[in-house]
């Protein structure tokens, strides 16, 4: 059973989130101010977080960088739910390596959507599974480590996807619509704004593979292993 996160100060819709998802067969706790996640997830690790940005006694954007920053804690996928839609926000969201990014207000049928599509493309691989190897680069899905000649890559829970999506299709072009559809689990129903975003974290963490990942102007991107 999915355990989830309901991180939100306006309690109807918090209770309204709860039931959604209780009712989906979930199982829910609830967290009215940034305290609270933190004693949350300490006390029993989430499935998933669906965060507010405007907490009491902090901003979810603090909150989703100490998840995405803690090694024990930054596969656990994050969902932003606010009322800020600004694409500045969902920017900034997405840079700290928020999985997606929800405005209220919402269809509580397409927040489930969205969740379950998120736990569902971070499924565990099945046991025995060969570590992809690319260049310097080395992705153990079994154990969700990502290295570069050695050195551990750290990774949120998409950008990992993002590279797992790559690394499956070495040499191949993959279009933007791809790799919405593979790694986000949509078809072509949000920005592509996420996709650059996302392509350029990761390119910074590849260090000195980052040139591995090539853009392919008008079409999408590709993983060219080096010769």
């Amino acid at each position: 059973m999915p355990h989830l996160l309901i991180v939100e100060d306006e309690r109807d819709l918090a209770r309204l989130m709860a039931r959604t998802f209780l009712r989906e067969g979930f199982s829910v706790a609830e967290a009215a101010s940034a305290r609270e996640a933190r004693a949350q997830v300490k006390s029993q690790p989430p499935s998933c977080v669906l965060l507010d940005l405007m907490l009491p006694d902090a901003s979810g954007l603090e909150i989703c960088r100490e998840l995405k920053g803690d090694p024990l804690t930054r596969a656990i996928p994050v969902v932003m739910v606010t009322a800020r839609g600004e694409e500045v926000d969902r920017v900034v969201g997405f840079e700290l390596g928020a999985d997606d990014y929800v405005t209220k207000p919402f269809s509580p049928r397409e927040l489930v959507l969205r969740v379950k599509a998120i736990l569902r493309r971070l499924g565990a691989p099945a046991p025995g599974t060969e570590p992809l190897r690319c260049g310097p680069l080395t992705l153990d899905e079994a154990s969700h480590r990502a290295l570069e000649n050695g050195r551990e890559l750290s990774l949120t829970a998409l950008e990992f996807k993002l590279l797992s999506q790559f690394m499956h299709n070495a040499g191949r072009v993959q279009t933007r619509d791809q790799l919405l559809e593979q790694v986000w689990g949509y078809h072509t129903n949000i920005a592509t704004r996420t996709l650059d975003t996302h392509i350029k974290r990761l390119r910074q963490k590849l260090k000195k593979a980052r040139s591995t990942i090539e853009t392919v102007r008008g079409v999408g991107y590709r993983l060219t292993p080096p010769r």
